[in-house]
């Protein structure tokens, strides 16, 4: 063999060195900067190298301190996980990075939608994390109305979604809730006036205590509250907190990858007769049949369609 060209040479020597720096988590992110945790505990106010993406909370970073409170992040580890969506732009706006869990928050009041429900669950489907179901304000239910709401639920429990019920009142169903937390990083989500806040405050007793070592470092005060939060739970897991929002949609996504978000359509996805089925008025469709025959609620097909309107498919 003949000596490697200088080309070669230089293409060696180019090889990108690993990242190096001080490991730290992101809890929050304000602005233009990111509240880090460092392993020993210690919290560090940081902000991100020109070349980086914006840091989403939840994202494991390595940084270079600048003085004992400030620093520099020189690089964002691989997400295992990114839940992201929509703002009322169009924009795609990152919620939380390496979630294994969604917590999808409702309420009897304000009455949930079934859509942002549905919409809640394909995201979790298709970004590979678990999602759980919690129907808080439960002291707000007789007995009628709870059982009409199980019944109303009774679909997600075929497809063996965990549905809880919960009141911060009479703390019922927190302790399952906790038991569901250990263990995992998840994110708290829901619609405004669910009550997550008071969630939050069950789950973490001492929040007061953290949201003031939070505003202490960044210098917001109470504004600390209005940022997605990660909190470390007393006995294990991480919990993100993040803010109410009117409505979720999902990012752009394909009508197959839409479809295969459904767990309920996964079975009969490709055995219909077109291969480009929308299951809505083409023949042949097994799904719609699935409908017919009381296998798939004919709800989750309405939502389905009104998601793939929305994407303008």
């Amino acid at each position: 063999m003949g000596k490697p060209s200088s080309n070669s040479r230089s293409s060696a020597k180019k090889k990108t060195a690993p990242p190096t720096g001080t490991p730290g988590l992101v809890l929050a992110h304000y602005g233009q900067a990111s509240l880090v945790e460092k392993n020993d505990g210690d919290l560090i106010r940081c902000l991100s190298r020109k070349n980086l993406p914006r840091t989403i909370c939840g994202d494991r970073i390595l940084f270079e301190s600048s003085t004992p409170h400030d620093g520099v992040i020189t690089h964002i580890e691989d997400r295992s996980s990114t839940l992201v969506r929509p703002d009322r732009n169009g924009r795609i706006r990152p919620v939380a990075a390496n979630i294994d869990q969604i917590i999808i928050v409702i309420a009897s009041k304000p009455s949930f939608e079934f859509p942002m429900l549905d919409s809640y669950l394909v995201a979790a489907e298709l970004i590979n994390t678990r999602p759980i179901i919690v129907v808080n304000k439960q002291d707000l239910l007789n007995h009628d109305s709870h059982s009409k709401l199980e019944q109303r639920l009774d679909t997600y429990v075929k497809l063996d979604y965990s549905v809880l019920f919960t009141s911060t009142l009479t703390t019922d169903g927190l302790k399952s809730l906790h038991q569901q937390l250990r263990q995992h990083t998840s994110v708290l989500v829901g619609q405004s006036g669910v009550g997550k806040s008071s969630l939050v405050k069950a789950l973490l007793p001492d929040l007061d205590i953290r949201t003031g070592q939070l505003s202490k470092v960044t210098g917001l005060g109470r504004h600390t509250t209005t940022a997605t939060t990660l909190y470390h739970l007393p006995d294990s897991g991480d919990l993100i907190d993040s803010p109410g929002v009117r409505e979720f949609n999902l990012w752009p996504v394909d009508a197959d990858e839409l479809a295969y978000g459904f767990v309920d359509f996964r079975p009969y996805l490709g055995t219909c007769r077109f291969s480009n089925c929308r299951h809505n008025a083409e023949p042949g469709c097994q799904i719609k049949e699935a409908v017919q025959d009381k296998i798939i609620s004919a709800g989750r097909l309405a939502n389905y369609h009104a998601m793939l309107a929305s994407q303008g498919k």
